[in-house]
């Protein structure tokens, strides 16, 4: 009884030390943490170009939100919730282009608590297509919103017709918007190349009435038309060089001028599969290269490696059986990684992986891309370094087209220093588009396709060619549409044994 009486105050006072410390830590846990973890906006970017606009989102987790499309007046609703209304999403008001094709302006407000609202003003009817996209190389979390035509244009006559303009001064802003991290250093687009010349038409937008042939058919001849693919572009800048060149302004910048080239040929045409600094998927650019009805398919790059030693400019065709080098791979595997940093939906995909997985090795166009690649390489050759002297072949997702003959072209190693300075050169820029126009037409004048202006007025010319591993004579015949006994009698050759390296010879077909 004497214990319990003295020790009866004890719960009290351990219960009041209770209640006390509890209270402090409930205090302490509502000062130390937010009501929200809302989300923060740290980058917003627009790529306006003429076949769809993109709104890219960039945070640091991702944006949970709601979409909606109203009309009278057109307008698309984007809701973001818990989000911070943070310095990057209220930049995004000031973001859009004048000549911006779809979107007249943008405007932030918050509709209700926890809920940020953007609304998208367009200037005629749209349809858009919302996504995610997770974390990959320099970038966070992204959501994307592209806009795109409700009525879109013939692919086919709007790249006959000038093809995606470029948007006068609106994508220089959005193209110096790099994920945050990123080296920021010398990222700007190119300066336009000055023409050293009158038969040069002037950089920008290539459109009606600019750089064609003097006559797009002569005596009911069409002209071969080449399709010119600029890599990379928009969200993904591709590699970048020590200086923070970007190899997607290096890329345009050699596709304008070889499409220049070529469209002062006679019986040429060329389109561009990218005109301006967006991204286009390594599916449609094979899909707009057949639709444009391409005889060739030409992928201007300026990739990177591991050591920045690598130098000198390749040519590389499709390969169903592996690469032929360890770099070859390596660069492959680099570039088909394009689509994740760029940004594809599954849905994009689809139709790529039903439709390209063909035995393209059972016709004429792997034989017909080793030949126009082998007369590229050769002609580049004499501009500089070449970095491999055999036309080196990969799994290059861009290269997977069924029936039109396409081929790689890295220009150059933009991980060197020195090359990436010679890409950065005017002067250097044109001697590449010339030295891979001189190539594509030395293929065409002795293969042009049925009915073309080529096939009516072009003479052949005598051909060579440069023996690469694992080639036989009667291979090397097969392909050039000769007979091995002229080949021989051409090069006073006594047997069918011959060396690696050697320079052929190539009759004219009769």
């Amino acid at each position: 009884m004497h214990l319990q009486t003295a020790s009866s105050p004890r719960p009290l006072v351990d219960r009041r030390r209770f209640l006390l410390g509890f209270a402090a830590g409930v205090v302490t846990l509502l000062i130390e943490r937010p009501a929200f973890a809302a989300t923060r906006l740290s980058s917003t970017r627009v790529w306006p170009a003429d076949e769809y606009t993109r709104v890219t989102l960039e945070s640091n987790g991702m944006v949970r939100h709601q979409f909606l499309s109203l009309k009278n007046p057109d307008r698309l609703v984007l809701d973001l919730l818990d989000v911070e209304a943070s310095e990057a999403l209220q930049s995004l008001t000031g973001s859009v282009a004048l000549t911006d094709p779809y979107i007249k302006s943008v405007r932030l407000g918050r509709f209700k608590p926890g809920v940020m609202r953007l609304v998208f003003d367009l200037k005629s009817e749209a349809k858009a297509n919302v996504f995610t996209l997770e974390p990959v190389g320099d970038y966070g979390h992204r959501l994307v919103l592209d806009i795109y035509p409700a009525r879109p244009r013939d692919p086919l006559m709007a790249m006959l017709d000038g093809g995606e303009k470029k948007i006068d001064g609106a994508d220089v802003k959005q193209a110096t918007d790099l994920p945050d991290g990123a080296a920021k250093t010398d990222s700007s687009p190119l300066p336009e190349d000055n023409a050293q010349g009158a038969d040069q038409p002037p950089l920008g937008n290539l459109g009606k009435g600019h750089g064609k042939p003097p006559d797009d058919k002569v005596n009911g001849k069409r002209p071969i038309i080449i399709a010119i693919d600029a890599g990379h572009g928009g969200e993904d800048p591709g590699a970048r060089g020590a200086r923070g060149t970007l190899e997607k302004h290096v890329t345009l910048a050699v596709a304008r001028r070889l499409k220049m080239k070529i469209d002062a040929e006679p019986g040429m045409r060329a389109v561009m599969i990218r005109d301006g600094d967006y991204f286009v998927s390594l599916y449609d650019r094979t899909s707009k290269a057949r639709r444009a009805q391409a005889d060739l398919f030409v992928s201007i790059h300026a990739d990177a490696f591991i050591r920045p030693q690598a130098r000198g400019s390749s040519v590389f065709v499709m390969s169903t059986r592996g690469a032929s080098s360890e770099a070859a791979r390596w660069l492959a595997d680099r570039e088909n990684a394009a689509d994740l940093v760029g940004g594809v939906t599954l849905a994009d995909k689809d139709s790529l992986l039903a439709t390209v997985l063909l035995d393209l090795s059972q016709g004429a166009t792997l034989e017909a891309s080793s030949m126009v690649a082998e007369n590229v390489l050769r002609s580049m050759s004499r501009v500089g370094n070449v970095h491999k002297t055999e036309v080196q072949r990969a799994n290059f997702m861009v290269l997977r087209s069924p029936d039109v003959p396409s081929l790689l072209i890295e220009t150059g190693f933009i991980s060197n220093p020195d090359e990436e300075r010679h890409l950065k050169d005017g002067q250097h820029r044109r001697r590449l588009a010339v030295a891979i126009r001189d190539g594509i037409k030395d293929y065409f004048a002795v293969s042009p396709p049925q009915g073309s202006w080529y096939a009516a007025n072009v003479q052949p010319s005598e051909r060579h060619h440069t023996v690469s591993r694992g080639e036989t004579l009667s291979l090397i015949a097969r392909r050039h549409g000769v007979t091995v006994q002229s080949i021989r009698s051409a090069n006073g050759l006594a047997t069918d044994s011959i060396n690696v390296g050697r320079v052929l010879r190539i009759p004219v077909s009769s």
